[in-house]
């Protein structure tokens, strides 16, 4: 072969190899669907009780859930820059957090493509970019600024409640029927205290969650989104601001509660 040639051939070799593109954080198809992955491909994790986009998770968590972190990530095919961020744990160091939610890999996946870590303890779940919606696991703290348990009775624990994709603590009102609102006015004029989650039919949820659970009903021209035959709200004063339960304890606690995997149907 011509020196020329074999040169050439070679240069093409090594330029086809080194081209081909290598990022911190891309999307990786995995048995849940595409979700974030870091080094090597392996999946990257969100945590419930980070609902404030503070990480929960230190000391001996850290040994199975260890941080993911790039000052500045490059990224792969769609997603977006903006998306991330940088917190600061406190401990000192940082950690990357895609829209709000600090990342996490998982001790136990091994290689690619491993999702292991999915739902352990119903509050570890695959970072995926398009949740319809998501969990938080933290103290529910009414609008009376008392601390509350899942059973809506004064103390100290955390509950594991349902949240929209922006985090907002959705809420049930007891006295409505089976994909029945009772509260709603006609005119609305009750919504800002109360209002309805106009939510689309959930696409993508967190993998204990099914859409089954989930249906639309129409509420005067307007659709609110129903969990279990349940109609889901917001509270107003919560003022959007995510992981926020001051509902919880309006007019009294347990009328307006929050919904999990526990949550019974409406029949």
């Amino acid at each position: 072969m011509p020196v020329g040639l074999a040169v050439l051939l070679l240069v093409a070799g090594c330029t086809t190899k080194d081209s081909t593109p290598t990022f911190d954080v891309s999307l990786g198809q995995t048995s849940l669907g595409q979700v974030l992955t870091g080094e090597n491909g392996k999946t990257l994790y969100y945590f419930a009780s980070d609902i404030t986009g503070q990480s929960q998770c230190s000391g001996s968590c850290l040994t199975n859930w260890p941080v993911f972190y790039k000052e500045t990530p490059t990224l792969g095919t769609n997603l977006t820059a903006t998306d991330f961020t940088t917190i600061t744990r406190a401990d000192g160091t940082k950690q990357t957090a895609y829209k709000g939610w600090p990342l996490y890999y998982y001790a136990g996946d091994t290689k690619s493509g491993d999702v292991a870590g999915e739902k352990l303890n119903n509050v570890w779940f695959v970072a995926k970019p398009s949740y319809s919606l998501f969990f938080a696991n933290a103290q529910l703290v009414g609008n009376d600024g008392k601390n509350y348990m899942s059973d809506y009775t004064e103390g100290t624990g955390k509950t594991i409640y349902l949240v929209d994709a922006a985090g907002k603590t959705l809420y049930g009102y007891v006295p409505d029927k089976k994909n029945t609102n009772v509260y709603t006015k006609s005119d609305f004029s009750n919504n800002p205290t109360w209002p309805i989650a106009e939510i689309a039919m959930p696409t993508d949820l967190p993998s204990n969650l099914s859409t089954s659970d989930f249906s639309v009903i129409d509420v005067f021209g307007r659709k609110q989104l129903v969990f279990r035959g349940h109609p889901l709200y917001y509270f107003g004063p919560d003022n959007g601001v995510k992981g926020i339960t001051k509902g919880v304890s309006v007019p009294k606690p347990g009328v307006w509660p929050v919904y999990n995997t526990t949550t019974t149907a409406l029949q």
